[in-house]
């Protein structure tokens, strides 16, 4: 297959099943109809044989919120919280984990919920928006949900709340990976990435001596999503124990510290569970009622202990370590635990989309897929992270799920042979489990300096998947690229037109102000780590530099000249960098001579010589 090597961009939004929300919601407003959805039908076959079987459900009748009793529906009443999703019919705890931990995060989760509403242009029509495989994709649904008896079968608002987000964002996922019962049962690490498109940190709790309370708090700090899971028991299925726990399950990680007790300090964690109100929380040391709060003179008591029946408690991290089996952290970029947590490492990203090998027809494996890269320096701990998305099977290539999706291992790049089998210590196999796949698998390695190749195989007929290749940046490379180790997304093109993109801004408007500017690039163009984006501040100077009424404000015109300025800065940056996704010093004078304004500005291609007032007019702004 032939090296194609991407530059990490986000291309424009993916209409799934190529249905256009803003044109199907004002067809059924200009009819005076609510929105049906044909393509996810109210009907058996959007719940799935699987979970009609083993829940034995007759009699599912499907509901608009409005339909249903408890008063006027809400799409968000008084904000976005965890405490707002109470898990159903379905064993999809590994989604409302990851979803219970995206809604402390308000930079993701506007990415997936958009600005909808039961009153304003209200058509039984909604949307959202999920991560695959490199790229965002915008799902409509209409709002009929399966009930009986008056009651929502999967994901269901909270006692007389009325707010039917959740319950909605769960049935455009359903329809995203085929039916509800594809809901039943899965991985955490797929909902993280669907829901961020971010790298996955594993923590194996029974093994690693990792400082659980630093790792939270630096996780939490970088805006990453955490999430932790139970062992399984006796049976495959969630079952309730007797410490309040229950087996095989998903939690949110909502936060740690450390608390006085008696003479010394505990350690402690906490927790969320999907089932919501009401339902089962520890028992244990730490938890709601335990003599250790009572016991306990830190000052923080108060705000820390609030006792209630809301799913969500403190443990000790002691107990969590024996009781749980992994907690996952989900970041923009790796975050490491080699040598105590950080938030500066820098990374650089190599990204190949849309990849797609072929198996072998007889059954054997074949080498169809190879990618290369190089470790440039040495450096101690964990420096390459390879991270692999695989695409959703679609629903007519179900029957091969027997069958290993992906096998990838990481040789030397000169090796003369590759081996039969995946005996390297660097090779891994996508696993299965209650006969499904991990779609997304993330491994960590320390490699010595040299060229290396990642080499993908498969048994099946074809595998489409994502390949992100994450380097670490050497000390010196990290400090003189603090704003430049970016992930520039996209250009004009790739997002359909500068118009466009000024129009999901300005709204009803024909301007933007500093405030939707900021919104915009940061959301539209630039994706790093936390604080390496655009400023308040750094956009109201952009204004101030593009304006030319002088009125705080840029129309599409001088939005358009401002876009077209950072694209160029963008190829500027890609044209001339020597490490991937890193400007040297030594490039910063090959940047120079590449930009519009050098160019433009000095006569003998050498030097600016420049007036008081050209002076003036090019600092004022800095």
């Amino acid at each position: 297959m032939a090296y194609n090597q991407e530059s990490s961009v986000e291309t424009s939004i993916i209409k799934f099943k190529d249905q256009d929300f803003t044109t199907l919601r004002d067809h059924c407003l200009s009819v005076g109809q609510t929105f049906k959805d044909e393509t996810f039908p109210a009907a058996d076959s959007s719940i799935g044989q699987k979970l009609l079987q083993e829940k034995r459900l007759s009699n599912v009748i499907w509901k608009r919120p409005q339909d249903l009793p408890g008063g006027p529906p809400h799409f968000i009443l008084d904000g976005i919280s965890r405490f707002d999703i109470q898990q159903g019919g379905a064993a999809d705890c590994w989604f409302l984990a990851a979803l219970g931990s995206l809604t402390q995060n308000p930079q993701h989760r506007q990415k997936i919920l958009r600005v909808q509403s039961f009153s304003h242009q209200y058509a039984g029509i909604f949307r959202f928006r999920f991560w695959q495989c490199g790229q965002w994709v915008e799902v409509v649904i209409d709002d009929r949900l399966p009930v009986q008896g008056d009651k929502c079968l999967f994901v269901r608002p909270r006692h007389k709340n009325q707010e039917f987000w959740p319950c909605l964002l769960e049935k455009a996922y359903a329809k995203l990976l085929g039916s509800y019962s594809d809901l039943h049962y899965g991985f955490l690490e797929d909902a993280l990435v669907d829901l961020t498109g971010g790298v996955i940190t594993n923590i194996h709790l029974h093994s690693s001596p990792v400082d659980l309370v630093k790792a939270v708090k630096t996780a939490i700090k970088a805006g990453s999503l955490i999430t932790c899971a139970t062992p399984s028991e006796s049976t495959d299925t969630a079952q309730a124990m007797e410490n309040g726990l229950v087996s095989l399950h998903a939690y949110t990680v909502t936060g740690a510290e450390q608390i006085q007790y008696r003479r010394g300090w505990e350690e402690i964690i906490s927790l969320w569970n999907p089932w919501g109100w009401g339902e089962t929380e520890w028992r244990g040391r730490w938890s709601d009622g335990s003599q250790e709060w009572e016991e306990t003179r830190d000052p923080r008591k108060s705000q820390l202990h609030k006792k209630q029946e809301d799913g969500e408690f403190w443990m000790s991290c002691q107990d969590f370590q024996q009781k749980f089996v992994s907690m996952f952290i989900c970041s923009q970029i790796p975050i490491t635990l080699d040598h105590g947590n950080t938030l500066h490492e820098g990374w650089s990203q190599i990204m190949f989309r849309k990849q797609v090998i072929l198996g072998n027809t007889t059954g054997g494996l074949r080498n169809d897929a190879q990618f290369n890269f190089s470790v440039q320096e040495p450096m101690e701990g964990t420096n390459v992270v390879i991270c692999i998305t695989i695409a959703i099977t679609p629903p007519n290539l179900k029957a091969e799920d027997e069958k290993l999706p992906l096998n990838f291992q990481v040789i030397p790049r000169f090796q003369e042979k590759f081996p039969p089998v995946f005996s390297s210590p660097f090779g891994n196999v996508v696993q299965s489990s209650n006969n499904k796949f991990r779609r997304n698998f993330t491994v960590t390695y320390h490699l010595s300096p040299g060229n290396y190749v990642v080499v993908a195989q498969t048994r099946r007929k074809s595998v489409e998947f994502l390949l992100r290749i994450f380097l670490k940046m050497p000390d010196n490379d990290r400090h003189l690229s603090h704003h430049f180790n970016l992930r520039m997304e996209g250009s004009p093109s790739e997002h359909g037109s500068q118009q466009s993109v000024f129009n999901r801004y300005a709204q009803q408007r024909l301007d933007i102000d500093a405030t939707q500017l900021h919104s915009l690039l940061n959301q539209e163009l630039l994706t790093g780590p936390p604080g390496d984006m655009f400023s308040l501040d750094e956009c109201r100077s952009l204004v101030a530099l593009m304006e030319l009424k002088v009125d705080g404000r840029l129309d599409q015109e001088e939005f358009a000249r401002l876009w077209k300025r950072l694209v160029h800065c963008q190829h500027v940056f890609q044209k001339v960098q020597t490490s991937p996704g890193v400007l040297l010093s030594s490039d910063l004078w090959k940047a120079i001579e590449n930009t519009e304004t050098f160019r433009n500005l000095s006569k003998d291609g050498k030097g600016l010589y420049l007036t008081e007032m050209e002076w003036m007019n090019l600092v004022m702004y800095n």
